[in-house]
């Protein structure tokens, strides 16, 4: 049985370059773990691979969904444990890369025993936000659940409203619930995560591909969705990093230049949040993405531990 390849890292640090290159190495296929790149429509703002690198290069789980529909960790966990299955049947490896680090985790460790999504009731607070806003709602959750509350931020409006949705559907907080169960890779899982030395580094790559995006289109992307009609910010796809400010400014929030600002720091943002799962992460080796001979490496990795599951 081939080994499984998690390539994993904060966005914007290289990984599906070093995933491309491993294809012209390796008999690989790649699965995006990416929620956004499951949204068809979508494509600049979430950079996803062009028709050409996707004839090329085998991919999954982009473009299953339209991004009126959510799409959960959930699904996920079902779409990649049928990919790696129908990859390993070709004899082929399953090298999994994208930033989405909770469908990660999921896929390591299963799914926990928490209620469904309740759309009526993330109406309802997200109205509520919208009067109070999203830090007086976290004050409310860290009187209800002050574990869950200290480790989000004030303005984390999806994991805030999550966890006050978990409250008042099962009466418990969130982090009372059991632990996830149904969980596990089979067979030999190697763990790559890249990420530059130093943050300067991290934070000029994020810079210089928002700026090679909206030069690619990305604000007439959010323009074209936003003038469909059926979507609206709240929902999850369009609360992607760069898609909110974009939209935002559309709507008259702010100027453009301020919406590409905003939109930079959001997802700088969101690179540290990536960092903060990865660091909690076990048996990770950890690449600089600049480093010479970083395919030739990875190879070599992936390939030992071909040899050692007996490929």
């Amino acid at each position: 049985m081939q080994p499984v390849v998690l390539l994993m890292g904060p966005t914007a640090s290289g990984k599906s370059a070093l995933a491309l290159a491993l294809c012209e190495q390796l008999p690989c296929e790649i699965v995006s773990v990416d929620s956004a790149q499951v949204y068809r429509g979508m494509d600049v703002g979430t950079a996803k691979p062009d028709a050409a690198t996707r004839a090329r290069v085998p991919h999954h789980l982009i473009d299953l969904c339209d991004p009126a529909e959510a799409y959960s960790a959930a699904r996920f966990c079902a779409d990649a444990r049928d990919a790696i299955a129908q990859i390993r049947a070709r004899n082929r490896i399953p090298l999994l890369a994208g930033g989405t680090m909770l469908y990660f985790r999921t896929l390591q460790t299963g799914l926990s025993d928490l209620p469904p999504a309740d759309a009526a009731f993330r109406e309802a607070l997200a109205r509520e936000a919208a009067m109070l806003g999203w830090p007086a709602l976290h004050a409310r959750l860290a009187q209800h659940d002050p574990a869950t509350a200290a480790r989000l931020h004030p303005n984390d409006s999806q994991r805030i409203q999550r966890a006050l949705e978990i409250h008042a559907r099962s009466g418990t907080p969130a982090s009372a619930h059991a632990p996830p169960a149904g969980g596990g890779l089979a067979g030999a899982v190697v763990k790559l995560a890249l990420n530059p030395p130093e943050r300067r580094v991290l934070h000029e790559r994020i810079r210089a591909r928002f700026d090679q995006m909206m030069r690619e289109g990305f604000l007439d992307e959010v323009a074209r969705l936003r003038a469909r009609g059926d979507l609206s910010p709240d929902l999850p796809s369009m609360r992607a990093v760069g898609y909110r400010q974009l939209w935002a400014h559309l709507d008259g929030a702010w100027d453009l230049a301020t919406a590409v600002e905003r939109g930079v720091a959001a997802t700088r943002q969101l690179a540290k949040r990536q960092l903060t799962w990865l660091r909690a992460e076990a048996g990770v080796t950890w690449c600089d993405p600049d480093a010479p001979g970083l395919a030739r490496r990875a190879r070599e990795h992936i390939e030992g531990a071909a040899v050692q599951a007996g490929c």
